[in-house]
């Protein structure tokens, strides 16, 4: 399935203007859909369709897919019924993310509107509440999942936990999303906002590490940042990251040559099927670059982490690229650099027949 950015907006709590600038912006980086909260919507039905219709209606004509995030307290609010989704329809959304659930048959229902609206689960629940709904024999294509975010430090997902329940979804084809939370952004639904993650260990990395880590989990297909208005610069380092495949930050050596950057940056990286547990081998390199490659920083420990080349000591493995996955040494490899601290993480998904690359930090 393919995979998207997203960016989330709160007009109750935000000036049109400054919307419309944040989502001009991202969608130049490639974001693709919107996540727009009505939790905190109090104006009475007339104002919140004005308010809401007139960002739409900008977010559409940039080719955005607008979901809107809603609670049962929201249609007695607005005076709407589950049982006509117009009101929904007439603003111009794609979409509506339900925050919280019915019994599966009502679920089920929504799914087939007459206006083609998108029925959006909360994925933040180790149950069996997608089953539910498809037994009543949902109109599955028109049904994604989307977890929760969390303002509160302390009270995000762990990593065990959000991967058991993204599987429910994933396991039956289901679009998935989830949070990553900008470091600077202090726009959200409620008055706290320690940052809005969906993984607690997500918190205080870099933006671009966590959208990394969600994507390489391959359990989510669109990547949102929960808070807003994230930097500039974080909507540019988002865009530029790959989406299909890790892509390490290496920070290089400066005893490092020419022929190991080559083999670094120039190559589509994978690792062996038959793996070892001690480092990851890329070693279709080494049938490319015959060059002579002088021992340099071969006498250390290597750490995991750590990125190493094969020297002139080691025969015909020369210039095979490893992955240091445990502590070890060996004097036939030139250590090269390390890849980024923050993104170490990322190394428990390199697979068997894992592809990946480095980019220069």
């Amino acid at each position: 399935m393919y995979r998207r950015l997203g960016v989330s907006l709160y007009p109750d709590k935000s000036k049109f203007e400054e919307d419309v600038e944040y989502i001009t912006f991202a969608k130049k980086q490639g974001f693709e859909r919107i996540f727009m909260s009505m939790l905190e919507v109090t104006e009475g039905r007339e104002v919140v369709a004005k308010k809401f219709s007139k960002i739409i209606r900008v977010a559409k004509d940039l080719d955005y897919e607008v979901m809107l995030d809603i609670a049962p307290n929201i249609f007695d609010e607005l005076g709407i019924s589950y049982d006509d989704l117009s009101f929904f329809h007439e603003l111009g959304a794609d979409g509506l993310r339900l925050d919280a659930g019915f019994d599966g048959n009502k679920e089920s229902m929504l799914s087939f509107n007459p206006y083609g609206l998108i029925i959006e689960l909360n994925m933040s629940n180790d149950v069996a509440y997608l089953d539910n709904i498809l037994t009543y024999q949902a109109n599955k294509p028109f049904i994604y999942g989307c977890h929760n975010f969390y303002p509160q430090e302390n009270t995000a997902l762990p990593l065990d936990f959000f991967t058991r329940c993204s599987k429910r979804f994933k396991n039956h084809g289901i679009r998935t999303a989830a949070f990553v939370t900008s470091q600077v952004a202090k726009g959200g639904p409620w008055d706290i906002n320690d940052g809005l993650p969906t993984l607690e260990m997500h918190r205080h990395l870099p933006i671009e590490v966590q959208a990394k880590h969600l994507f390489a989990t391959n359990l989510i297909d669109d990547v949102i940042i929960g808070n807003a208005y994230a930097h500039k610069d974080e909507l540019i380092a988002l865009g530029k990251i790959n989406r299909y495949q890790i892509e390490f930050s290496l920070e290089l050596l400066e005893e490092v040559n020419e022929v190991e950057k080559r083999v670094a940056f120039d190559n589509q990286h994978f690792r062996r099927g038959d793996i070892a547990d001690v480092m990851a081998r890329s070693t279709q390199v080494r049938k490319e670059y015959k060059e002579d490659n002088p021992a340099h920083n071969n006498t250390i420990t290597f750490q995991r982490g750590d990125v190493v080349v094969g020297n002139d000591a080691f025969g015909k493995y020369k210039n095979e690229l490893q992955l240091v996955l445990q502590a070890h040494n060996d004097t036939r490899k030139n250590k090269i650099g390390s890849i980024k601290e923050e993104e170490r993480i990322l190394l428990d998904y390199i697979k068997p027949w894992s592809k990946f690359k480095f980019k220069a930090n």
